[in-house]
């Protein structure tokens, strides 16, 4: 029984950056911040669903907050003439950050993501809508598997888990195809975990994959 470690939180620092990129040393300012850039994340992931976004990361500087965007359809978010864009601005100003701040500056990029099928949380999202809608668990699963290894990914490793197809007990399935060196710090392993609730109950995807 080897120790479960998150493979992107062993790399940071060596092979992935941060996805929050600022500095406070007052201990209160860094909390605030940190808790604010995760509500921040969810709520766009959440509202973004639909355009398939698979990272978001937030650098901050004074009086300024920069968001980028990774998505698969960038159009989307975009709107016609840069309309989405603005809603976006407003959403993170009033929902997230501190009101009370009226100097404070909001810039977003939107990147497009070239290759889908090398996302871990792409593929773990796709997996899990699927599932949503009563789609055969295996047949999903190959077939993501086999788009991932045709995109040019090393190697894919999927874990379900839950009431698989309304079983009765609960259980969990893996799948493999390639290799995933999970200990090579060197490797880019990717991982994403995405709930998806069917009718019987919430099913966990669990995606690895090194590119």
């Amino acid at each position: 029984m080897g120790q479960k470690v998150d493979p992107k939180g062993l790399r940071i620092g060596i092979v992935y950056n941060w996805n929050s990129r600022w500095y406070f040393s007052n201990k209160k300012t860094f909390r605030e911040t940190l808790i604010s850039d995760i509500k921040v994340r969810r709520k766009l992931l959440e509202k973004f669903a639909f355009a398939s976004v698979t990272q978001i990361d937030i650098e901050r500087a004074i009086k300024k907050i920069t968001a980028i965007i990774y998505s698969v359809k960038p159009g989307m978010i975009i709107g016609r003439g840069g309309k989405g864009l603005e809603e976006v601005k407003k959403y993170i100003l009033d929902e997230i950050t501190n009101k009370k701040d009226k100097e404070l500056k909001i810039e977003l990029k939107i990147e497009p993501v070239k290759k889908p099928y090398l996302s871990a949380y792409f593929v773990a999202q796709l997996i899990a809508e699927k599932l949503v809608k009563g789609f055969s668990h295996r047949s999903i699963i190959h077939q993501a598997m086999n788009r991932v290894m045709e995109a040019g990914g090393k190697g894919v490793k999927i874990q379900i888990g839950g009431r698989i197809n309304g079983a009765e007990i609960s259980r969990r399935e893996k799948y493999f195809q390639g290799t995933i060196p999970t200990s090579t710090i060197r490797e880019l392993v990717d991982f994403a975990r995405y709930p998806a609730l069917t009718k019987s109950g919430y099913i966990g995807v669990k995606v690895w994959l090194c590119r």
